[in-house]
């Protein structure tokens, strides 16, 4: 095994909030990159205040941070600026998700970094980006998913919801950790880096391309359907006799031939002209999730996952948060680690992308301004 993670050489700053910037940081972080937070000496990061779940820490911020120095720095203050200058100047990457306007107003428009330090990758990380007649909106994960679309093809009809965990600024954190990883191996050609704006809306409007394909070319607005998909059918949640439920569906033509045939033991339903192409199942779904419905309720779900897997049909049991914490599938795949925090150790998750031999960072949550002195002193002046 390698002693250091792939980007060990790699400094990063992070001007970052809540979830976007502080994940695609975190990320670099596990492949060994040093990743300084910035935070405001006052607050810091507004997700160490969402709640005290872990010990006093806030589950969002132990999920987002560890791994990290947290230097307390007032970029107003002459001296607390002059440090984090200097850090800029030795850095790598800077990934930030401030407010509109806010780096501008530091003095750190990214175009203009981009030209004072030609080497750096910058990403700037916005709700909607830069022009338009809202690009001056703050923008919450709930709000970009409902300003894009999101929020209508989620829930039931005339019942929009948002999904349950904060998409919009997930897909926006991995995007912008992907790009970073681009932009320094295109550096090792040309020798700069680069700006990477990326605008959450753009973001969520990529995530929505199927339905947008759909009404583009003249389909109908897709409607939400709870557990299911508004593309596919059968493809949905269904009760089963011992009082658990099942997520069973198809995603192909054949898939469907093999859950009626094989499955459910209805070469009649498999042989129906009418549920033929996805497109017949789609526009007959009440027919087929009733026709599910039945079967699942006169089985148990151990018996339905049996019958299914045997099939070659996809299939789940529809979990709560607490089932995945004890999930065998994590618990027996060596899933789960300790990290480092100022209430003792917590649980982590193991990086989901690690390259064979890449060794797991592992380093703490940081208290909010932990590493200031040791940063000031690195980078400018000492305490006195």
């Amino acid at each position: 095994m390698t002693a250091q993670g792939p980007l060990a050489d790699v400094l990063v700053v992070e001007l970052g909030q809540a979830i976007s910037a502080p994940l695609a940081a975190r990320h670099l972080a596990d492949l060994g990159a040093r990743v300084v937070k910035v935070e405001n000496p006052a607050i810091g990061d507004t997700s160490r205040h969402y709640d005290e779940a872990v010990h006093g820490l806030a589950a969002h911020f132990v999920w987002l941070n560890h791994g990290k120095e947290s230097a307390a720095l007032d970029l107003t203050d002459p001296a607390d600026r002059a440090v984090f200058d200097a850090l800029l100047e030795r850095a790598d990457v800077l990934v930030s998700n401030l407010a509109p306007g806010a780096l501008g107003r530091l003095g750190l428009e990214p175009d203009a970094l981009a030209d004072r330090l030609p080497r750096l990758v910058v990403v700037d990380i916005s709700g909607y980006g830069v022009g338009g007649p809202i690009d001056h909106k703050r923008a919450y994960d709930l709000l970009v998913q409902a300003e894009g679309g999101s929020c209508a093809l989620t829930g039931r009809p005339g019942a929009p919801a948002k999904s349950g965990i904060p998409v919009a600024d997930i897909a926006t954190a991995l995007y912008a950790y992907s790009a970073v990883l681009a932009a320094l191996y295109d550096r090792r050609r040309t020798g700069r880096g680069t700006v990477v704006p990326i605008a959450m809306l753009d973001v969520v409007a990529e995530t929505m391309g199927f339905a947008l394909n759909q009404v583009l070319y003249g389909g109908a607005e897709p409607e939400p359907v709870g557990m299911g998909s508004p593309m596919v059918a059968p493809y949905d949640a269904y009760a089963t006799a011992d009082g658990h439920t099942v997520v069973l569906g198809t995603s192909s033509d054949r898939e469907w031939q093999r859950l009626a045939h094989d499955m459910l033991g209805r070469p009649d339903l498999a042989a129906d002209p009418r549920f033929a192409r996805n497109a017949d199942r789609v526009a007959r779904r009440a027919e087929l999730d009733a026709v599910l419905s039945a079967w699942c309720e006169r089985l148990d779900l151990a018996e339905i996952q049996r019958l299914a897997d045997a099939a070659g049909i996809g299939n789940a049991r529809l979990n709560g948060v607490r089932h995945l914490a004890a999930h065998r599938q994590l618990s027996e795949r060596g899933r789960w680690r300790e990290v480092g925090s100022p209430v003792g150790p917590v649980h982590a998750l193991v990086p989901p992308a690690l390259g064979r031999g890449w060794p797991v960072a592992g380093g703490p949550v940081p208290a909010l301004g932990e590493h200031t002195g040791a940063v000031r002193a690195e980078f400018g002046r000492d305490d006195g």
